[in-house]
């Protein structure tokens, strides 16, 4: 079983950053994929950016440019820099990890943090 704590979320203006942690334990497969999903309300939730344990990332068009996924293998965690946000990134985020190359919604996942952009 994983754990995935995440941490980092709040409230901006728009134009403002914030940086995403989030920290898995437990039994962790060697190759995997962590990233992160954003659900609005009365919406789907998405696929924001993620990054694999061979360090490939994929990021949604709508935050390519201003998002930027890494993680450090070491401590198992993921971090999402994300920058020039606008009010239409207000999201409850989670981290997500799963198995394999591909990161997909079958894995383990956070809580959830709030990120609320102010315009």
């Amino acid at each position: 079983q994983v754990q995935l704590v995440e941490s980092g979320g709040g409230l901006v203006q728009a134009g403002g950053s914030l940086r995403l942690s989030c920290a898995a334990s437990g039994s962790i497969f060697s190759i995997n994929a962590m990233g992160w999903y954003r659900q609005a309300p009365g919406k789907q939730r998405e696929l924001v950016a993620a990054i694999n344990s061979g360090g490939s990332t994929n990021y949604a068009d709508s935050v390519k440019g201003r998002f930027s996924i890494a993680r450090d293998k070491a401590k198992n965690s993921v971090y999402l820099q994300m920058n020039s946000l606008k009010p239409e990134d207000t999201a409850v985020y989670y981290c997500t990890l799963s198995r394999g190359w591909v990161i997909n919604q079958s894995g383990s996942w956070g809580q959830g943090t709030q990120v609320t952009v102010s315009s």
